[in-house]
């Protein structure tokens, strides 16, 4: 036979083989190092081709500054430390051009500022002009006199009034809080900035919420692990030099598709070094176990290298560059390849007992187990080669290095394994090569062969009943880390509809289209807001702007600024404030229990104590913001009609495209935390712009894509096993001895994700083209054994290879679930569902069923 021949030849020539092995291991180095890349661009994972993708690239083309960006995320307890931290931090990003080609802040423009008013609705418009005329004494002494003296002038007129009964501090409550709060800091010597933003507007103040945004787009680099990992560092270092960020009392973090896909390829690194050390031992420790000698064990593991160098190299030459999906071609290959040099070595063990040398045991091998482990390869190979044609670029890569892979394992374990083996000479060893302990269970198999039978197909069933049940978790979010920082900040946002990260965007033809479509969008259940261009021209404008007219001619002159007043001085604050303490002790008499005019008297008297410097210190922080909060009320009640023209082009941008058509973005209303939901929210919006794009468009899609690839794939890969076992086989019954296991493995590993439960995502569906490779390499074995008289399949050493080769496989694979990426753990638990769903229907199922096959057959035999 051809495999025994070309064994023992290796084996005679071992040095010369080996030689060869290493002169081509180098150049499958070198290919690796100068041709083999790696990209971490998601947007590489599905064909550029499919409909949503060109959608995608379509509004990415026409609107390139909204992709790939890095999102700081500012708050502060106060609004104009938040908003002061943005700015600041918004003009160091713009200054470096090292790390970044652009920097926005999306909400401060001078058009909104200047149109603040007319952006409200009428009926909230009207309650806070009326809240602030009715304070125009109080603001009209404060812009006279911006300072805690004029601050202290202010309460003493709310005192005046209180004495001649003309006061109705009810509406003022919360501002009068506001106010005993800062000056109960200040008396304590922690003077803390005022919010004049909350107390000027009111509730109004938070309808923007309280989050700023610097939106940077980093200068990335796909050749490194993190492509934003420079620009990121460099954006923390410059939020701590900030004057807020270094006091403790704003915050800015990280978030964006950058900063996510950071976090996600350092969380999968994390910890991944130990695990590959610790993993590659308990390897070592397994095939010592099955081999019993360190003389086998150095030769398989040197073989598993050369394959891998060699089937890196074949990737090298037929992709070359590598993507998030195709990078896991390691963990197949080792996974089964494996499999191959222990079946060999272990069937070689057993050879020796009865060979006169180690040439003709290795010649002997070739001949019994070769042929088997040929079948295993192809059809490995077929399983795996049947996901190339898929629109799933990230496994349609990863099956054609596999299917590749499997061959050169092949190759190596019948040339490069039987060489090394010959070199390092291993002894006979003992005459028991199979597992001693799982002789006594071929005799069970047989006599309880038809209630083994009947439980597995009544688990087959099972595992048909609950495939529907067996869900597909579409959202790449829940792959990753939710304890990082990006993950974190993104969940904030989430909370609020307006900063939801669920969104679908869409162009339209014209103006007047877009205007039609966001008008049917707006009144679709699930839809929160339509944002476009024409959001940003204030509606109602003729209901509203008399308001305003009427509300400035009233505050016009209280608001205009006055000529400087006198320097505002330590003594000058201390005498306003002991006035003004004086005139509310007066009144105290007329006020309620708990008013906070009686809180703020006591405050006054303590701040009249102070030193110099901390009456100084408490004026600059209690009146940071008040020049800026008079300046941009002065703005907006200075606002005049706006059309579509005066839209600023920075607004403009981010709207329009360059050929004029105008880009919708639709919030969905509902808070999405689960997989329905956002299918409901796509589904009711494609009802009316089919069309759409945008992240959440892309998180559905891409679902369906690869659901759909696995699904094809599956079918594929099936039907060339089939094809491949019924020209190797020849005989329909033996094919279906093969595959039965193999599809019943499969359902019980449905039957095991469903009870645990885990649904399939992005990262652990790769578990399923290995279900194949390593299911159809056992169930071959096992069965190629039958047609060769093997009537005790669970104490021959086939057996044992199986078992030591499924442990090395899963110790591998464990320490992939024990990741700190909930991706990658969820996809080495998968593996170890799968895979022990393969041992338990290899070890327990093929056996009684072979035992029914060899009852049926004429005469018991199985030929």
């Amino acid at each position: 036979m051809f495999l025994s021949a070309l064994v023992a030849a290796c084996a005679r020539r071992a040095l010369l083989v080996v030689g060869l092995a290493i002169l081509v291991a180098l150049g499958g180095a070198w290919a690796i190092q100068s041709r083999l890349g790696v990209t971490t661009d998601t947007g590489l994972l599905f064909d550029a081709n499919l409909p949503w993708k060109q959608r995608g690239a379509e509004l990415q083309h026409a609107f390139p500054q909204n992709e790939d960006l890095l999102v700081a995320v500012v708050d502060s307890a106060i609004p104009e430390e938040a908003e002061a931290t943005a700015r600041d931090l918004a003009a160091a990003l713009a200054a470096d051009k090292t790390h970044f080609s652009a920097v926005s802040q999306p909400d401060a423009s001078p058009y909104l500022e200047r149109n603040a008013f007319l952006f409200l609705d009428t009926k909230q418009l009207g309650a806070v002009l009326d809240q602030t005329i009715d304070a125009q004494p109080f603001l009209g002494q404060l812009a006279a006199d911006p300072s805690l003296r004029g601050l202290a002038s202010a309460l003493s007129l709310i005192a005046q009034g209180v004495e001649v009964g003309q006061a109705n501090l009810t509406p003022f409550q919360p501002a009068l809080r506001g106010f005993h709060t800062a000056l109960d800091a200040a008396a304590s010597g922690k003077p803390t900035p005022v919010s004049w933003e909350r107390l000027l507007a009111g509730p109004v103040a938070d309808l923007a919420g309280r989050f700023h945004f610097v939106l940077a787009k980093p200068l990335l680099d796909f050749g490194a692990l993190e492509p934003g990992e420079s620009a990121s560092q460099a954006l923390r270092e410059a939020a701590a030099k900030l004057e807020f960020v270094r006091d403790g009392t704003a915050r800015v973090r990280l978030t964006g598709s950058v900063a996510l896909d950071d976090e996600e390829f350092s969380t999968v690194a994390q910890g991944a070094v130990s695990g590959l050390i610790g993993s590659a031992v308990l390897v070592a420790v397994w095939l010592f176990a099955a081999v019993r000698t360190w003389r086998v064990v150095v030769p398989i593991l040197l073989t598993l290298f050369l394959g891998l160098l060699l089937t890196g190299a074949f990737a090298a030459l037929a992709v070359g560059t590598l993507n998030l999906v195709s990078v896991a071609f390691a963990i197949l290959f080792i996974g089964i390849a494996v499999d191959f040099a222990i079946q060999f070595s272990v069937r070689l063990r057993e050879a020796q007992l009865h060979a006169g040398s180690l040439v003709g045991a290795l010649g002997a091998t070739g001949r019994r187990a070769g042929g088997q482990i040929l079948v295993a390869s192809l059809a490995t190979a077929a399983g795996f080669l049947a996901f190339t044609p898929t629109s799933f670029t990230g496994v349609a890569q990863l099956g054609l290095i596999a299917g590749g892979g499997m061959l050169i394992a092949f190759a190596c374990t019948m040339t490069a394994l039987p060489a090394l083996l010959s070199i390092f000479r291993p002894a006979s060893g003992a005459a028991e090569t199979g597992l001693r302990v799982l002789r006594p269970l071929d005799s069970v198999a047989r006599r309880l062969r038809w209630p083994i039978v009947a439980m597995f197909a009544a688990l087959g069933v099972l595992g048909l009943a609950l495939l529907p049940h067996l869900a597909f978790d579409s959202d790449p979010l829940h792959t990753k880390n939710p304890n990082t920082e990006a993950m974190r900040t993104l969940g904030d946002l989430m909370d609020d509809p307006v900063t939801s990260p669920y969104t679908m965007e869409m162009l339209a033809p014209s103006m007047d289209a877009a205007a039609a479509l966001a008008k049917r969008l707006n009144a679709l259940d699930t839809v929160d807001s339509v944002t476009w261009l024409r959001s940003f021209v204030p509606e109602d404008q003729a209901e509203k702007l008399p308001l305003i007219e009427d509300a400035a001619s009233v505050l016009a002159i209280t608001l205009a600024p006055s000529a400087p007043t006198q320097p505002v001085t330590a003594s000058a604050i201390r005498d306003a404030i002991r006035n003004t303490a004086n005139r509310l002790t007066s009144v105290l008499p007329r006020l309620s229990p708990g008013d906070p005019l009686i809180a703020i008297t006591a405050d006054l008297v303590k701040l009249a104590a102070v030193p110099d410097p901390a009456l100084l210190a408490a004026n600059t922080a209690i009146t940071r913001f008040l020049p800026l909060q008079l300046d941009r009320l002065r703005n907006a009640l200075a606002a005049k009609p706006v059309t579509e023209a005066d839209v600023p082009a920075s607004i403009r941008a981010d709207w329009i495209a360059p050929d004029g058509r105008p880009r919708l973005q639709v919030t969905p209303k509902a808070r999405i935390r689960g997989n329905a939901a956002l299918h409901r929210f796509v589904a009711e919006v494609q009802t009316v712009a089919p069309n759409s794009a945008g992240s959440a468009v892309t998180i559905i899609s891409s679902a369906d894509t690869v659901v759909s690839a696995f699904r094809i794939a599956a079918i594929s890969a099936v039907v060339a096993i089939t094809v491949l076992l019924t020209i190797v086989l020849r005989r329909v019954k033996d094919v279906l001895l093969v595959l039965t296991p193999l599809l019943l493995s499969s359902l019980l590993t449905v039957v095991a994700s469903v009870a645990v439960p885990l649904a399939l995502n992005f990262a652990n569906i790769i578990a399923l083209p290995l279900l194949l490779g390593v299911g159809v390499s056992f169930n071959i074995y096992f069965v190629m054994n039958w047609r060769a008289g093997q009537t005790n399949p669970l104490g021959s050493a086939t057996a044992r290879a199986v078992i030591f080769s499924a442990l090395t496989t899963a110790t591998a694979f464990g320490s992939l679930a024990l990741s700190y990426h909930p991706g990658t753990a969820s996809m080495g638990l998968l593996l170890l569902l799968s895979l022990g769903s393969t041992v338990i229907t290899t070890m327990v199922f093929l056996p009684a069923l072979l035992a029914v096959a060899t009852h049926a057959t004429p005469a018991g035999r199985p030929a």
